[in-house]
Formats: structure tokens, sequence, C-alpha cells
């Protein structure tokens, strides 16, 4: 038996593999969007891992620290602390800053932490040159991404900030780099104001100079102790929210990212319906070329699901040649991204059924004129 599809495809097929690569760059950029989305889930987890703490205790009312602002007194810390169960606590601040580097400000997401406390939100693993905070003043740690090398000068506020170490995959719930500051240094920046504004508000009777806040304390656990007994008796007697490690990790990525979800999602639909309505015109183009062919071919015999199955043979196959240039494409140009992108073989692999599918419904087009050619078209041309 002819294969009717493969002598079809060798005829056209400069036209046939442009197609598919063009189809598959469309398909390449889903990839990239299924990527950002998977990366997106594991950078809102990046600096919850690191920290490795059980509780997180932020102001009563709010989803803090991250998902909503989130401010209580830092004496906070030391009641938490003799709270039955708990094994340590640590004050922390969590704000985004703009560094300026070179000729731009770089925007980035800024740990307050006591440098000599007992929690250090400082992976030992990521830190790949340097060391730690060992002051309570100027100094920083940032990630490799940024574009900072030890021994840079960074000013900040009314201060210059030294750099000492340098990590590698620190990143926000939002994908923007981590720096590291002391607790005291976080404070000034974030709840300090200029003496302009302090003497504006004196002169208006307001009294706003109070620096000794903090966004969130974190708590470790005593073995022995049930965590959620633990933050139930926090939140019914100091009255502050409290949220253990897994809940804090379901605020980040379902309240943060859900929205950002939602977007992807519409964008990917929108660009498989694209890319299958590109195939759908690329094969009625290609049956509309060969209709008096088609007809020939009824007029000798041939039937129908024959021809049938030869549209349904190239549209397939463009498809699966669409898929690996695009998966080619985007394991290509994936790394270039600002944000981390992931992509993963199940990710792929549902891309693939995917395609296959918008393929079969895409030959429906030709496979409706191939019905509709009358064989009389081959005598009357």
């Amino acid at each position: 038996m002819i294969n009717l599809a493969q002598k079809e495809i060798k005829h056209t097929l400069g036209k046939f593999i442009v197609t598919a690569a063009g189809v598959g760059m469309l398909l390449g950029i889903v990839m990239i969007m299924m990527g950002v989305y998977r990366g997106m889930v594991i950078d809102a987890q990046v600096l919850l891992d690191d920290l490795e703490v059980d509780l997180w205790v932020v102001q009563e009312n709010t989803l803090g620290p991250f998902a909503e602002a989130s401010r209580v007194h830092e004496d906070l810390k030391d009641t938490i602390h003799i709270i039955n169960g708990i094994k340590s606590s640590e004050r922390m601040t969590f704000q985004n800053l703009q560094l300026p580097l070179k000729d731009e400000m770089v925007r980035v997401f800024a740990v307050g932490f006591n440098p000599f406390g007992t929690i250090d939100p400082i992976n030992p693993s990521k830190l790949i040159a340097g060391r730690r905070l060992r002051r309570d003043h100027y100094e920083m740690v940032v990630t490799d991404k940024i574009g900072f090398k030890l021994g840079d000068k960074i000013p900040l506020g009314r201060d210059i900030y030294t750099v000492v170490g340098v990590t590698h995959g620190t990143v926000s719930s939002g994908g923007d780099p981590l720096v590291y500051i002391s607790l005291k240094d976080a404070q000034e920046l974030q709840f300090l104001y200029s003496n302009e504004r302090i003497r504006n508000d004196r002169a208006r009777g307001i009294n706003t100079v109070n620096s000794h806040m903090i966004n969130a304390v974190v708590a470790r656990v005593a073995s022995g102790h049930d965590v959620n007994k633990v933050a139930q008796d926090i939140r019914r007697w100091k009255h502050n929210a409290v949220y253990t490690a897994e809940q804090e990790k379901t605020i980040l990525t379902q309240n943060l990212i859900k929205m950002a979800s939602k977007q992807i999602g519409m964008f990917t639909v929108i660009l498989v319906v694209v890319s299958t309505i590109i195939i759908a015109l690329i094969i009625y183009t290609m049956t509309l070329e060969k209709m008096k062919e088609i007809a020939i071919m009824k007029l000798i015999g041939i039937p129908n699901s024959m021809i049938i199955k030869m549209i349904v043979q190239e549209t397939v196959l463009m498809g699966v040649l669409a898929f690996i240039a695009g998966n080619i494409f985007a394991h290509l140009i994936y790394s270039k991204f600002p944000k981390r992108v992931v992509l993963e073989t199940p990710d792929a692999f549902e891309l693939f059924v995917v395609v296959l599918i918008a393929s079969i419904l895409a030959s429906f087009v030709g496979v409706r004129k191939v019905i509709a050619a009358d064989p009389a078209e081959a005598i009357g041309g």
C-alpha cells in the first residue's frame, strides 16, 4: 500500500518543516510558561526551607509576613521564648530594597536577623564565598544573581554596607534576589523615619519614632511537643496570628502566586489554541493545493478512509515535529530568563498529549474538505 502521507510530505518538505518549527516556537513558549509556574512554586519555599522553623508568629488578623504586612513589637520574641514547648525563637524583618548597581537600581528582598541569634536564615550549603554576618551593623550577604562581589561597598539609606558573603540560589517568594542584613540595620531602614519627617511629626504633636518593631517572630518547637498545640497556645494567650511551616507554605503558594498561576494558565491555553488553529490552517491550505490529486484518487477508487488517513497522519506528524522543536527551543532559552524556570518531564508529557489531541482536531478541517471533494473535478480540470 502506498504511504500517501509520506509522498505528500516529501513533496512539500520545506514548507512542512518551516511550519512545524514555527508552531514549535509557540509550544516552546508554552513550556517556558509552565516552567515559570514551577519556578514560582519552588521560589516561594526557598526562604522557608532555609530557615527550617516550625512556627511563624505575626500580627493578629494578617497573613504575614509575606502575603500581608505585619508589625509586632520585638520583645514579643522574649514572651514567645518562655512558652512551654518552644525550643528557640528569633526576631525577623522582611522588606524590599533598591540597591545601586553601576548605573541602575536593582530590586532585592532583604532579610533582617540577629547575627548572634540561634536561628540563621543563611543556608551554609548555599554560601559560595565569604562568610556570614558577624557584626550588628553595616555588613551584608548578597546572592550571586545580583552581580556584587566580596568587599563591594553599597550605599543604602544613611550608611555604607560591605559585602562579606555571597550565596547562590537564594530568592524571595516573589523571585527577587535575597540579601541578608543585621536586624538593627533592617529596623532602621524599615521603621526609622528621616530627621525631617520626625521634626514635622513632632511639630504636629505626633511621636512616631519607634524602631523597635519587627515583621515576625520565628520559632522552633522542642522535640516531643505538638506543633499545632504550641501554636494554639500562642494564639490563645498572646493574641497573635500563628502559622505552622506547612501553613506558611500554603499561604505563599496559594495566596501569593494564585493570580499569577491563573494568568499563566490563561496564556498557556491561548497559545495552545493558536497553535492548533495554525496547524489547521496549514493543513487546510495543503489540502486545497492537492484537491485535483484527491479528486483523481477518488475517481480511481481509492476510498475516503485512506485519503482521510493521509490527512490525519500529516497533521499528527506536524504536531509531533512541532513539539520536538518546541522542546529544543525551550531548553535553549529557559536559562536566559531573569526568574527561575523549571522544565519538568511530566509537564512536557502532558503537553505532548495535548498537542496530539489538538493535531487530531486540527485535521478535521482538511478531512471535511476531502469528504466534500467531487471526483468529477478530476475530469473537468
